[in-house]
């Protein structure tokens, strides 16, 4: 960078000029904001965001299931909304931002341009990015909340800087290095890097939430590798003891599928499965059992069926389920002895490869691997590779088993490939207590929005399926709702009146979000009433008509929980004692309060 010449300035510029540098701190983190202002947030001094919601691209499975958000646009206009519809209501947030390297591998954008390890204010431009974000999301969070951010080598300490600036030095949790490849990555120079890092900080650490892990006593002897990490060989498969008979477990009884050529293990179909077992009479259909065993020896398959060694028929370890479905292929090892098969758990160690209930400050399952992520959304997507570097799901479903509970709201405004909601999404399935809420937001750079993110949420949540060589598995659906919507613009207005009422015509999808309250049940040119469950929600646009008569009717003879959004020009608010009439009805003044969020943001 050049010296800048100060021989020209007067007297008092010089003055001016020490003044600054006499005021700047004196130690922590500074970078050159100036010259690195980023246009999505100095645009907002010309038009303020709101959200639109795109019809059409909605999933609704069960509306008495949670809904969850996804969110296309910048994450800067995003946040600035939730600040709006969600301040202090977040429980969790994890992201995976841009990792600055300078590399093809983890683009950062700033202002339009790729920004490569040339660019002089490279570190500026990320912290400047980054730390307007932050602090947009530490309003989001409530009291007890933690955040939880992936980053690496190139970041980490500028990103322990920033948030201790963010959050407060206090707050800080924890640096966990978390294991991502075993084998090191061989490419780097000097040391075969395994791990990147999550940094971990609290909104106010004395009353964070952290839970503990649920972990199994191990032993480390002779571990194995494969592709998903180190393993050896566990208990036999075929359950022993007093409760291993079929008749104990029914659903733990089923063929097992042996590829004698290439000595793959696959599971029979869901449908095959069923028909095994009669719950209404308890009985099994060994016939359709003896029907199953020629019709898949005839295919070539070996056809392994649990039996005690009394000849009685036994039962598996594991239940029927999409993931005992997958782990069959990744979690069991088959052992060969004069022409039949036998199969055994694999053993993997856990984090740190000791036990322990607190979470270990070293992160580490097998499950964690980069190749994982990889793995499993190629499979989502017909093999083919549409996302670099995905994290792993079981990473972040542990991440949010930490740092949530059953009923919380997690967000993610780095969604990527929607491995987050992936993550959650299965943890609401295989949990029917869990009715965790999700909301995530992505740009649409190279369409990854509505071509990986959209698709990826909608697979999971109403299932897909794909091929293993000769095999067709399945994969059932979540369940679940998502509403998407899209990032737009009001102009900003100079004349504060029209401002509000411009402002006020394009926040109703804004007011659904904050009420959770979505389906349209009634549509007037003054007015519109939403409903979800027993909830109801009423948007009024003009104070001055006398529709508000026909909407007080209206709403009077709803039976449930109800609020109302009234238009008012009042910096005051709403007159109450003009809504004395009104049944049991919440009321909210729009639009002063968004603006009030903006002005605080934007500072215009």
């Amino acid at each position: 960078m050049a010296k800048k010449d100060y021989s020209n300035l007067t007297k008092d510029q010089l003055l001016e000029v020490i003044e600054k540098l006499e005021g700047k701190k004196k130690y922590g983190l500074v970078w050159d904001e100036e010259r690195v202002q980023e246009k999505v947030v100095t645009d907002c001094q010309d038009k303020l965001p709101v959200l639109t919601e795109v019809k059409g691209k909605e999933i609704i499975t069960n509306e008495n299931e949670p809904t969850h958000i996804l969110i296309e646009g910048d994450n800067y206009h995003a946040l600035s909304v939730l600040n709006y519809t969600h301040k202090g209501k977040v429980d969790l947030i994890y992201i995976d931002p841009p990792y600055n390297t300078g590399s093809k591998d983890n683009v950062f954008i700033y202002n339009d341009k790729i920004i490569d390890k040339n660019d002089t204010y490279r570190h500026s431009k990320w912290l400047n990015f980054m730390f307007k974000r932050l602090e947009l999301a530490k309003a989001l969070m409530k009291d007890e909340a933690t955040i939880y951010i992936s980053i690496d080598d190139n970041s980490v300490s500028q990103l322990r800087l920033l948030c201790n600036k963010v959050f407060g030095e206090d707050n800080f949790i924890a640096i966990l290095p978390t294991i991502m490849n075993l084998k090191g990555n061989q490419d780097q120079f000097g040391f075969a890097g395994t791990h990147e890092y999550t940094l971990v900080f609290a909104k106010n650490k004395p009353s964070a939430l952290i839970k503990e892990f649920e972990l199994d006593d191990e032993e480390m002897d002779d571990w194995e590798e494969d592709e998903f990490g180190f393993f050896k060989r566990g208990a036999p498969m075929r359950a022993t003891g007093a409760e291993s008979k079929r008749e104990n477990r029914p659903k733990m009884f089923y063929p097992i599928l042996v590829d004698r050529e290439s000595k793959e293990i696959i599971p029979i179909k869901d449908n095959e499965f069923k028909a095994l077992y009669d719950s209404a009479t308890k009985t099994f259909d060994d016939k359709h059992l003896k029907a199953l065993k020629e019709k898949y020896e005839a295919e070539g398959f070996a056809v392994i069926i649990p039996q005690n060694d009394d000849g009685t028929y036994g039962r598996w370890r594991w239940g029927w389920s999409n993931e005992n479905k997958e782990k069959l292929k990744t979690e069991v090892l088959l052992s060969e002895g004069n022409g039949s098969f036998s199969f055994y758990k694999k053993q993997r160690p856990s984090v740190g490869d000791l036990p322990s209930k607190k979470p270990k400050s070293l992160f580490y399952k097998a499950g964690y691997s980069s190749s994982t992520g990889t793995a499993l959304l190629k499979r989502i997507f017909g093999n083919k590779k549409v996302f670099n570097n995905p994290k792993p799901v079981d990473l972040i479903k542990d991440i949010i088993l930490l740092g949530s509970n059953n009923n919380s709201l997690i967000v993610d405004f780095f969604a990527g490939s929607g491995t987050t909601a992936q993550a959650l999404l299965e943890l609401n399935r295989d949990n029917p207590e869990s009715k965790r809420k999700l909301i995530v937001c992505t740009n649409n750079e190279n369409e990854i929005c509505e071509t990986v993110t959209l698709p990826r949420i909608k697979s999971v949540i109403k299932g897909y399926t794909y091929k293993v060589k000769r095999r067709e598995i399945e994969i059932d659906g979540t369940g679940n709702n998502l509403k998407y919507f899209k990032t737009s613009f009001v102009a900003n207005n100079r004349n504060k009146d029209q401002l509000k009422i411009d402002i006020t015509k394009r926040c109703t999808e804004m007011l659904c979000l904050k009420e959770g309250i979505f389906n349209l049940i009634k549509e007037e040119a003054d007015y519109k009433i939403f409903q979800q469950g027993n909830r109801y929600l009423a948007v009024y646009y003009d104070f001055a008509n006398a529709s508000l008569d026909e909407l007080k009717e209206e709403m009077n003879a709803l039976k449930g929980e109800k609020v109302l959004y009234c238009f008012t020009i009042d910096t005051n608010g709403l007159d109450k004692a003009n809504f004395s009439e009104w049944k049991n009805i919440r009321l909210e003044p729009i639009p002063q309060k968004i603006l009030d969020v903006y002005k605080r943001i934007f500072k215009n």
